[in-house]
């Protein structure tokens, strides 16, 4: 190591795309999350990590709210019960449809779902700048600085980011389980940093939610654990179906509860913009 080199001199742009690079997990395409939309909404609609997240959020009836990777409307749908208006972009059609049907049974008619990425030019979708831009659970892109300065930009007072604090969202012992090795690729602390290399200090609070995992049924608990990993062998899904039924029990109401090692744990990196 050279001794002489401080923190100025890290490239904090090539270290999460190394870690990028060598992470044990896929990242997910649209035709991905058009799959699993429905699933995921009906999983997500009670999360309690929803209320912890909106209790942290400065609303204000006439606020304006993007929501970038909005997915089936997690964040969208309840902010929309108290807020002017939301715009949520997802490059997910299935999610859109998700959320659009969810917001019409609900009777809300202020949120605007835009088909798009973070990779694509927001001012020919049409987006404007809004009071608040959020991004939860969604900065699993390549060019992090690019994606952090975009959302800074249509920001008008504040940004809110959820990211995860490793090894959220995945479980290290599944990966053992079934003999892969577990590498978690970049979390919060390249947001961090690379927000700091931006000239942007942002403030960290740290969501921490319960270590077990309630589903409906095994094969709910199965399919879940699935998506953790590529292309599972026959081999590979017995010692994942085994892993479950070892690690879990059912409750009173005939849920399936496992239990995980390390509790899902989210960093909530946000900013006021200066004027």
């Amino acid at each position: 190591m050279n001794p002489k080199l401080t923190y100025n001199d890290l490239d904090w742009h090539s270290l999460w795309q190394n870690a990028r690079a060598q992470k044990s997990w896929t990242a997910k395409g649209p035709d991905d999350w058009n799959k699993k939309a429905a699933a995921f909404a009906a999983r997500n609609t009670d999360s309690p990590f929803v209320r912890l997240i909106l209790q942290r959020l400065p609303l204000d009836k006439d606020m304006s709210i993007l929501d970038a990777g909005s997915g089936p409307g997690t964040l969208s749908i309840p902010l929309a019960q108290q807020v002017k208006s939301v715009t949520a972009l997802d490059y997910s059609r299935g999610m859109l449809d998700v959320l659009e049907k969810l917001s019409q049974e609900q009777g809300l008619g202020n949120i605007t779902t835009i088909l798009g990425s973070w990779v694509d030019d927001w001012k020919k979708l049409g987006i404007k700048q809004h009071d608040i831009c959020i991004a939860s659970r969604s900065l699993s892109v390549d060019n992090l600085r690019a994606a952090l300065r975009k959302l800074n930009s249509y920001a008008r007072s504040y940004v809110f980011i959820a990211d995860r604090i490793t090894p959220t969202p995945f479980d290290p012992e599944a990966f053992h389980a079934i003999d892969r090795p577990f590498r978690s690729g970049p979390d919060y602390i390249y947001t961090i940093n690379t927000l700091y290399s931006m000239g942007i200090h942002p403030c960290v609070d740290i969501i921490s939610l319960e270590a077990k995992a309630s589903f409906a049924s095994r094969e709910a608990a199965l399919e879940s654990y699935r998506w953790m990993f590529k292309d599972l062998t026959a081999n590979e899904e017995a010692k994942l179906q085994e892993y479950i039924l070892s690690n879990s029990q059912t409750d009173d109401q005939g849920k399936i509860i496992v239990n995980r090692s390390h509790p899902p744990r989210w960093a909530l990196i946000w900013w006021k913009k200066e004027a």
